[in-house]
């Protein structure tokens, strides 16, 4: 960027920091231009833990950036001493996180995270430098040290060009695309990864090198520390996801997880001291005919699931509702939701709009509310027991099993039923003509189509998904008009076949049947 120097505004009577620009941007009008205009808008940035940006300004022909001088070592400093303990590196995490967060409601994307950028002063106050910087720089790229290179670029920052930092730099920047707010989350993943193993994820001898361990590498999870919580864990593994659709989506999720302690399921669902409830669901479908159909199209899946299974007694109780709040079952919705180990059932209560999810758990007396928004739809559980997914007016949201605010995770609309795989990922059926099953990870992002309407054989929708044990495939629905059929879609060859025609809402029990609506019968 150019040299820096600490200087002393007579004015204000205040020290602050020079950063002189380079004659390759000073002299150039056009990048001087840009540089201006982001100045500008990085002006508007007034947050306590972002170095605020004074002006722009031109002495003797010599063009400088004055800036809040930040005093204290950065970030890299404090790593080169060796890895951070975890309550410290989360501290300094959720003030970077704020930060983000606060640049990203503007619109605004740094581009160039990375700990020499980040500021700790002595009292532990964290300021995040040269926001939105590196686009509006671009300045030269040094092949000498892939760490500790400046910024990496070309003459332009339009998509199909490299930009950013390379040991930081997210792989939809390596590969020169365009970029957006999750690309800080990636950076924001390597930085707390660093910290908290005192070695970079991305590593190699060039920038070359360095680059190709960001699109093809993995970090090594092994060196986190022992005691690492496994939301932690989690939210690392997301946040350098190298497809971005499957990354966090928003800064705000990852202070979240910082900030909450969720256990673990085995804490969460601790109910299996003798006697294991019942599955999700039982029913005495023919195991012949059923298992016949299912190893024809999901082989896999099947055997690895027919072995025998130790005798459950049938358990059966009642599930008191709170005065004046009916249970509400909505036509075809999904309201009432069992957990995969058949621990707790969750359910919808209230009137609309007023609504709220209950929580019951089989070892407990009684319910409580897990969360009370307008006009909740169809909830379902994750796979792993710690989630409870369910829509709302035009939203997909979540909710941990243990309570605290719902977030989002996508928009959708006319909702028709989900499911939580294994792998973190969410497929959900919409209503509307035409639109079949689409699939979001669970982090948060856009929809993607899983399937699509084959209007021209008939078939008007595809609804209530299930996904299978292991995450090769998908059951739903096919609605022909008023005419249903249950489905599967293998996941590895995108193919699908028809299991049962007149039959809907199948699920898939482990004991090796398939449980299904049909013609008003179970």
């Amino acid at each position: 960027m150019g040299e820096v120097y600490r200087a002393h505004d007579t004015k204000l009577n205040r020290d602050v920091a020079i950063k002189v620009l380079l004659p390759a941007v000073a002299n150039d009008p056009e990048r001087l231009a840009r540089f201006s205009r982001e100045a500008q808008l990085l002006a508007s940035l007034n947050h306590p833990h972002i170095a605020h940006i004074h002006g722009l300004e031109e002495s003797s022909g010599v063009r400088a950036l004055v800036m809040e001088l930040v005093d204290g070592p950065t970030l890299a400093d404090r790593i080169a001493q060796g890895p951070i303990p975890l309550a410290e590196a989360l501290v300094i995490a959720k003030q970077v996180a704020d930060a983000l967060e606060a640049a990203h409601e503007q619109g605004i994307i740094h581009r160039d995270l990375k700990p020499a950028n980040i500021k700790v002063r002595e009292d532990g106050t964290v300021k995040v430098l040269d926001f939105g910087l590196a686009k509006a720089l671009d300045p030269t790229a040094s092949a000498a040290n892939a760490m500790n290179s400046p910024t990496l670029s070309v003459h332009a920052t339009q998509a199909g060009l490299i930009l950013g930092t390379a040991a930081y730099m997210s792989p939809e920047q390596a590969r020169g695309k365009a970029v957006d707010k999750r690309a800080d989350i990636w950076a924001f993943g390597c930085v707390l990864y660093e910290m908290l193993t005192g070695r970079r994820a991305f590593e190699g001898e060039d920038v070359t090198d360095t680059i190709a361990a960001v699109v093809r590498g993995e970090p090594d999870w092994n060196a986190l520390p022992s005691d690492t919580p496994e939301q932690i864990r989690l939210l690392l593994k997301r946040c350098l996801e190298k497809d971005r659709r499957a990354r966090v989506s928003d800064i705000g999720v990852a202070r979240f997880l910082m900030t909450e302690t969720i256990p673990t399921s085995a804490q969460i669902l601790s109910a299996q001291s003798t006697a294991r409830p019942p599955s999700r669901i039982a029913a005495g479908v023919s195991i012949g005919l059923v298992s016949g159909i299912i190893l024809t199209a999901i082989a896999v899946w099947t055997v690895s699931r027919l072995r025998p299974q130790p005798a459950r007694q049938p358990v059966r109780f009642a599930i008191g509702l709170p005065s004046g709040l009916p249970m509400m079952i909505n036509g075809a919705d999904r309201d009432l939701a069992i957990s995969p180990d058949g621990s707790h059932v969750v359910y919808r209560v209230g009137t609309a709009p007023q609504t709220r999810l209950m929580l019951r758990a089989l070892n407990e007396l009684e319910a409580h509310a897990i969360v009370s928004v307008p006009q909740i739809r169809e909830p379902f559980v994750s796979a792993d027991g710690r989630w409870i997914g369910f829509f709302t007016p035009g939203e997909l949201r979540k909710v941990s099993i243990i309570g605290g605010a719902p977030i989002m995770i996508c928009k959708a609309t006319f909702p028709r039923g989900a499911s939580w795989g294994e792998d973190d990922t969410i497929v959900f059926g919409a209503s509307e003509p035409g639109v079949g099953l689409l699939r979001v990870p669970a982090g948060g992002g856009e929809p993607n189509p899983l399937t699509t309407v084959e209007t021209s054989k008939g078939e008007s929708r595809h609804a209530f998904p299930f996904i299978l044990p292991g995450g090769r495939g998908v059951l739903f629905t096919i609605w022909r008009g008023v005419q249903a059929e249950v489905a599967v879609l293998d996941l590895k060859t995108g193919t699908r076949k028809t299991l049962i025609r007149g039959g809907s809402h199948a699920e898939y029990a482990e004991t090796g049947h398939l449980v299904y609506a049909a013609a008003g019968t179970l």
